[in-house]
C-alpha cells in the first residue's frame, strides 16, 4: 500500500507539471523511476490513464476520475497522520469552492473575504458559474446548491430556501397590465435564461402539484443579472430567484406578481463529497460560512 501511494503521489505530480520530465524534476527522482511508477499503477489498474505524446500529457477518462480519487486520498492519509501526530493546529492549503453568479457575488463573497481574514493559511478559489460543476470530476471542494438535490453519496448541510418569483418593472405594467393568473402569461412579453425548457414554459404551483404555463420569450439571456437588467429596462416579464432580484426590489425597479401561484421554495445547501476524513480546511470553511450564510438568508427574507 505504501508503493501505492507513492506511485499515487507521483501520478499527481505528473497531471500538475504536466509532464514526466517536469515531475522528475520537481520531485527530484529520476524520469525512469516516474515513468516506471506511472506504468506500474496503469499495469495494476488494467487501463491507460495517461495519453502521452511528444507536444503534450492528457488524462484520459480513466485517468480523470483516477486522479481526483487519488488527491483525495492523498489529502485524507495527510489529514489523518497529522491528526494522529497531535500536528493538528490550523488549517492550511487550498479550498475549491462553487457557487451561482449572484449568489457568489452578493452572499459568498462577503463571507469568504471574513474566513480568509480568520484563517490565514488557507486560499480560496472560487468557481462562479451557473453550471453545475461535478464535484469530483472537477475537483470541488465544496458547492453551494440551489436546488431540491437528489439521493447521493455527498453530504448537504442546508442554509436557507429561496423562492422563484415573477417580476417585470412598474413602467411595464403600467403599459402592459398585471397578470393576475398564469395562464394571463401568454399574452405578455418574458425575458428568459437560454435553456431551452424555461423559453417555452414556466411551472407554476397548483397544491401540490405543479402546472407548465406556456409563455412568449421576446429575449433569452445567458444570465440571471442579464434577465433582471431586461426585466427593469422594461422588456417583458422574467423568472429568477428571490434573492436575485432583493435590491431590486427594494429600490422599486421591479415588483413581483403572481405570489399565490409559486411553487415550493428551492433549499439552499453547502454540498461536499463527505467521503472518509473531511480536510481540516473543509470542516473549518463549513462551520464558519454555513451559520453565516444562513443568517445573511434569514435577514434577507427571501
Amino acid at each position: 500500500m505504501t508503493d501505492r501511494l507513492e506511485a499515487m503521489s507521483i501520478l499527481v505530480a505528473v497531471v500538475d507539471a504536466g509532464s514526466l520530465s517536469a515531475a522528475a524534476r520537481k520531485l527530484e527522482i529520476p524520469l525512469a523511476t516516474v515513468s516506471r511508477k506511472v506504468a506500474d499503477l496503469e499495469s495494476h489498474l488494467k487501463t491507460r490513464l495517461l495519453h502521452r505524446s511528444t507536444r503534450r500529457l492528457a488524462l484520459t477518462e480513466a485517468g480523470q476520475s483516477y486522479v481526483a480519487a487519488c488527491r483525495r486520498i492523498l489529502e485524507e492519509v495527510g489529514e489523518a497522520e497529522r491528526a494522529a501526530s497531535g500536528e493538528y493546529a490550523a488549517p492550511k492549503g487550498e479550498l475549491v469552492v462553487t457557487a451561482p453568479v449572484v449568489f457568489g457575488r452578493v452572499h459568498l463573497v462577503p463571507v469568504v473575504a471574513e474566513f480568509l481574514r480568520t484563517y490565514p493559511d488557507v486560499d480560496v478559489r472560487m468557481v462562479l458559474t451557473d453550471r453545475v460543476m461535478h464535484l469530483l470530476e472537477d475537483q470541488i471542494d465544496v458547492a453551494v446548491r440551489i436546488a431540491e438535490l437528489s439521493d447521493s453519496s455527498f453530504i448537504a448541510r442546508r442554509v436557507g430556501t429561496t423562492r422563484r418569483v415573477v417580476c417585470a418593472s412598474p413602467a411595464y405594467f403600467a403599459a402592459h397590465g398585471t397578470p393576475r393568473h398564469p395562464l394571463e402569461l401568454a399574452g405578455h412579453a418574458c425575458v428568459t435564461m437560454e435553456q431551452i425548457a424555461s423559453r417555452q414554459v414556466w411551472t407554476f404551483g397548483a397544491g401540490k402539484a405543479e402546472v407548465a404555463v406556456p409563455i412568449r420569450s421576446r429575449l433569452a439571456v445567458s444570465t440571471a443579472e442579464a434577465a433582471i437588467e431586461a426585466a427593469m429596462a422594461g422588456v417583458g416579464l422574467t423568472r429568477v430567484l428571490s434573492y436575485q432580484i432583493a435590491d431590486a426590489l427594494r429600490a422599486g425597479a421591479v415588483r413581483t406578481v403572481l405570489d399565490a401561484f409559486e411553487p415550493a421554495p428551492w433549499p439552499i445547501s453547502l454540498v461536499h463529497p463527505g467521503q472518509g476524513i473531511l480536510p481540516l480546511k473543509l470542516r473549518a470553511f463549513l462551520d464558519f460560512a454555513g451559520p453565516r450564510l444562513k443568517a445573511r438568508l434569514d435577514e434577507l427574507g427571501v
